[in-house]
C-alpha cells in the first residue's frame, strides 16, 4: 500500500521522521517557511546537545555528519555553590553527545532529505490551512509549536504545572573560554541565582562554547536576560563577566578577555524564556482526519537538562515505525504511539519541570543525592549518563523514597562486588 505523509514543520522532530519515513519509501512532503540557504543569515535558533541515543539514530539514518568521537564530548562537569569553594565532580557517558549550531545541521538534513526523495514546499502555513492539507496524506503531522499551531492542541493540564517561563534565558555561542581537560559539558549551580549549562559547540568558525545561563526570576543573574548586546557590546561582556565571577567562577577562570565575545557575531545571543508545555498528542480536524503532534508542539522543555531535541528525535523515530507498519491513521493508532513514547517524552518533562523547581532551594532530599554523586565515580557516571535516557532519571526522582532507594541499592551493588587480588 502507497502511503502519504504531510509535515508541518522542519525541525529536528520534521526531518527525523522524514527521513526515517523515506528509508521506507513513504512519500513525504514537509512544509516550511524556511530554504536551507536562509539559514546561515539568521539569528542563533537554540543551543542543543544531541546525546549518544540520538547520534545513534542519526547514524541509522545516514546523517552522522559530525561523528562523537571528533566532534563530540564525553562527560559532565558538575560545579555546585559557589562560597567557600564549589562542590566538584565529574561523570562520564556511555558514548560521546555532541552539539552542531542548528543554523548548520538544519539546512545539511533537508539537503539529505530531499536528496532522498523527499519534497519540500516552502511557504507559509496557516493553523487553519491544516485541514486543506490533511485532506491530500493519509496522515498529517504538526511539529512546530509557533502560536496558533499550538493552539490547535489542547494543555494537558496534569503535566504543564506551569503558566510562564521558570527561568530567564540568556543564551549565547561565545569565544575566548578555554576547555577543560576533557572535552566536556559543565553544569553550573548557583543556588538561588539559577544555573549555566556550557556546551562545546561546533559553528561556522569551529569549535566554539554555548553558554546557556538560566536566571532565576528576580534574582541576582535576571539583569543578563534584559540587558541586550547590541545596545552596547563592550558594557554587556563587562555585565557578564561580573556575573561569572561571582556566581560561576570556574568559568570565568578559564576566559580570556581580550577574545571572549560573541563566536560569529551580534546574532549569537538570545533571551527570553520557555513556558514548559505538554499538549494533547492529536486532535480531529473539521474534515475527520486527525493531526499528530510532535517535537515542540507536543511537549516543550526548559533547556536547563537538554532534554528537547532528544526527546524530539525519539517521539519522531517511534511515529516512524508506526507509520511504517500501519495502513489506518486513527484514534487506535495514535494509542499505539502513545504507548510506546510517552514514557521518554513524560519522563523528560517531569524530570526537568522537578530539577527546575528543586534548584531554586534544594531540599535535603537532593542534596543527600548529591553528595552521593559526589562521593562515588559510579554513581556520577550512572547520573550523567542517564542523560540519554530521561525516564530512568525520573525512576529515580519521582518521590524521595525513590532518590534514597536508587543511591542505597547501587552503594549496596559496590560494596558487593569481588575484590581483584593479583597473582
Amino acid at each position: 500500500m502507497s502511503k502519504k505523509i504531510g509535515v508541518v514543520g522542519a525541525g529536528t522532530a520534521g526531518l527525523h521522521l522524514g527521513l526515517y519515513l523515506r528509508q521506507h519509501d513513504v512519500e513525504v512532503t514537509i512544509y516550511t517557511d524556511r530554504k536551507p540557504d536562509a539559514y546561515r543569515g539568521m539569528r542563533l535558533l537554540n543551543t542543543v546537545a544531541h546525546h549518544g541515543v540520538t547520534l545513534a539514530r542519526e547514524t541509522a539514518l545516514g546523517v552522522n555528519h559530525w561523528p562523537g568521537q571528533k566532534f563530540g564530548y564525553h562527560g559532565h562537569y558538575y560545579f555546585i555553590g559557589v562560597q567557600p569553594q564549589p562542590l566538584e565532580f565529574y561523570g562520564a557517558l556511555h558514548a560521546p553527545s555532541r552539539a552542531i549550531d542548528y543554523r548548520i545541521y538544519q539546512p545539511r538534513l533537508m539537503e539529505d532529505f530531499l536528496d532522498r526523495g523527499g519534497r519540500i514546499e516552502y511557504r507559509d502555513i496557516r493553523a487553519d490551512e491544516v485541514s486543506a492539507i490533511s485532506a491530500q496524506y493519509d496522515a498529517t503531522v504538526v511539529c512546530t509549536g509557533k502560536g496558533p499551531f499550538g493552539q490547535m492542541f489542547a494543555h494537558e493540564p496534569a503535566h504543564s504545572p506551569f503558566d510562564r517561563p521558570q527561568r530567564a534565558l540568556c543564551v549565547g555561542l561565545f569565544k575566548g573560554i578555554g576547555e577543560r581537560a576533557i572535552r566536556a559539558v559543565t553544569m553550573n549551580f548557583s543556588p538561588g541565582a539559577g544555573e549555566m549549562i556550557e556546551i562545546p559547540t561546533w559553528t561556522f568558525n569551529g569549535l566554539a562554547t554555548a553558554l546557556v545561563i538560566e536566571n532565576i526570576p528576580g534574582g541576582d543573574l535576571d539583569v543578563l536576560a534584559k540587558t541586550k548586546y547590541e545596545d552596547d557590546p563592550k558594557a554587556f561582556l563587562k555585565l557578564l563577566l561580573d556575573k561569572l565571577r561571582k556566581h560561576y567562577p570556574t568559568c570565568a577562570e578559564r576566559i580570556d578577555e581580550r577574545e571572549f565575545d560573541l563566536a560569529n557575531g551580534p546574532l549569537d545571543i538570545l533571551q527570553g524564556g520557555v513556558t514548559p508545555t505538554v499538549r494533547k498528542s492529536h486532535v480531529v480536524l473539521e474534515n475527520g482526519r486527525l493531526a499528530i503532534a510532535l517535537g515542540d508542539v507536543q511537549a516543550v522543555v526548559d533547556p536547563v537538562l537538554g532534554q528537547g531535541a532528544n526527546m524530539a528525535s525519539y517521539a519522531a523515530w517511534i511515529l516512524g515505525e508506526e507509520m511504517v507498519r500501519h495502513d489506518v491513521y486513527d484514534e487506535r493508532f495514535i494509542e499505539h504511539v502513545n504507548i510506546r513514547r510517552q514514557d521518554r517524552v513524560l519522563g523528560a518533562t517531569r524530570w526537568t519541570n522537578f530539577m527546575l523547581t528543586s534548584l531554586k532551594a534544594m531540599p535535603v532530599e537532593l542534596q543527600q543525592f548529591i553528595g552521593a554523586l559526589y562521593q562515588n565515580r559510579a554513581l556520577a557516571d550512572e547520573f550523567t549518563d542517564n542523560f540519554n535516557f530521561p525516564e530512568r532519571q525520573w525512576d529515580c526522582f519521582a518521590s524521595r523514597e525513590r532518590m534514597a532507594a536508587w543511591v542505597g541499592s547501587r552503594l549496596q551493588a559496590v560494596q558487593r562486588r569481588p575484590i581483584a587480588v593479583a597473582a
